[in-house]
């Protein structure tokens, strides 16, 4: 059996494994439109690669998919990621959990992972073709002929096609997928960090909270988790979560949007206020700045102050009813403008794909195109940051693998 995958990334590499490990015989080829393979485990995670979650319950990993719950929830109960961190380490990769359950090789090192699936795919005699890009598949028979990009490649038939050629930022990167009949979502991007060119609170850069609750008035997108202030807005994991859920909304909005932030992640206003009036009467002769309430950072804490108008000279038994109001509002229903967006870093996800209504997902298999299947950020499958996205890759990839 001749099998190609279209793709040299991990989904690329994790399914031409799989395909070996079920069928010892097939011959597997892997075609990578670059020069390079695995380019994008090499940079995640800075550099150390976020491989997989430390999450072991099924229904809380499935959560982490804004895009695709449905078919991961059945699909991590045949590889999950307990299975993910069994495959690494019994093939010489440990790995650790952090407390954020994050979880990465113990070099700190990618490398460790890229070598490994290198490693792995050499001596299970799989071959891959650099600068081979393709152009269209077309149905020959039972069998898939690709025709590449390149005029000096011929077309060559295969028995089985994988494609696992990753996420496209643009529709027209997928015509040739959906030229076959496949339904396709529109991408957009996922994973980004709020740019708030207009607010003094980016002099704060560097400063972080945990938790906060953040929110878009008008929607039901609303997430919890730590906040990073950065010297262009917002970033840390409350954010990146919520661009993920919000990512087609704020695209429809062109990320120009309001966006409320709960510092204290306390929704029962009367507990916050008693506690304020508690530092009234235990501190009431000190100077508002001198007296943090809910151990918020000295920097924060100063700067809602501020944009309170209540003056750093001004005592807490000076506050009043009308003093004590503006500190609820600010600290648990403050509002900023977001007018932008940037990157995350080396998480480039992108929203949208391959629809999995054109796919079966039990077997990832194509509906439309026979002895055709799928793997990874290709399909509209998209998490939230801390390694949900590769776990996707390794869930679908494996699945795809067993070309049923």
């Amino acid at each position: 059996m001749d099998v190609a995958i279209i793709g040299g990334g991990a989904a690329g590499y994790f399914s031409a494994l799989s395909v070996k490990e079920n069928f010892r015989d097939a011959n597997v080829v892997i075609f990578e439109k670059t020069r390079f393979s695995l380019a994008k485990v090499k940079i995640s995670g800075g550099g150390r690669c976020n491989v997989t979650n430390g999450n072991t319950s099924i229904s809380t990993l499935a959560a982490g998919y804004p895009r695709g719950k449905t078919l991961m929830k059945r699909a991590l109960r045949t590889f999950n990621t307990k299975h993910t961190m069994e495959w690494f380490e019994s093939r010489g990769v440990p790995l650790f959990i952090q407390d954020d359950m994050r979880v990465f090789p113990v070099s700190q090192d990618s490398g460790s992972i890229v070598n490994c699936l290198l490693d792995q795919a050499e001596a299970q005699g799989i071959i891959c073709e650099f600068w081979s890009g393709i152009e269209t598949i077309a149905q020959k028979g039972k069998q898939l002929e690709l025709s590449f990009s390149r005029q000096d490649l011929p077309p060559r038939s295969f028995d089985k096609v994988i494609i696992a050629s990753g996420g496209s930022p643009r529709s027209e990167g997928l015509e040739w997928i959906e030229k076959l009949g496949h339904e396709i979502v529109k991408p957009v991007p996922s994973l980004f960090t709020f740019n708030m060119p207009d607010e003094a609170i980016v002099e704060l850069t560097g400063v972080a909270v945990d938790p906060v609750l953040v929110s878009i008035p008008g929607t039901s997108l609303k997430t919890r988790g730590p906040l990073l202030i950065t010297h262009w807005g917002f970033s840390g994991p409350a954010i990146l979560k919520l661009s993920a859920f919000g990512a087609r909304i704020f695209n429809e909005k062109d990320y120009n949007f309001d966006m409320r932030v709960n510092w204290l992640d306390q929704t029962n206003h009367e507990l916050v206020l008693g506690h304020l009036n508690d530092l009234v009467a235990e501190h009431a002769r000190k100077l508002l700045p001198n007296i943090r309430p809910f151990g918020l950072p000295d920097r924060l804490w100063r700067y809602l102050l501020q944009k309170s108008g209540l003056p750093q000279t001004k005592k807490w038994s000076e506050l009043g009813n009308k003093g004590l109001n503006k500190l609820v509002t600010v600290l648990t229903n403050d509002s900023y403008s977001v007018s932008g967006k940037t990157g995350f870093k080396d998480e480039f996800v992108t929203c949208g794909g391959v629809s999995l209504d054109s796919i079966d997902g039990k077997s990832m298999q194509s509906k439309v195109c026979e002895n055709l299947y799928f793997a990874g950020e290709i399909l509209d499958i998209d998490g939230i940051t801390g390694g949900y996205n590769f776990q996707a890759a390794w869930t679908t990839a494996f699945i795809a693998g067993k070309l049923n």
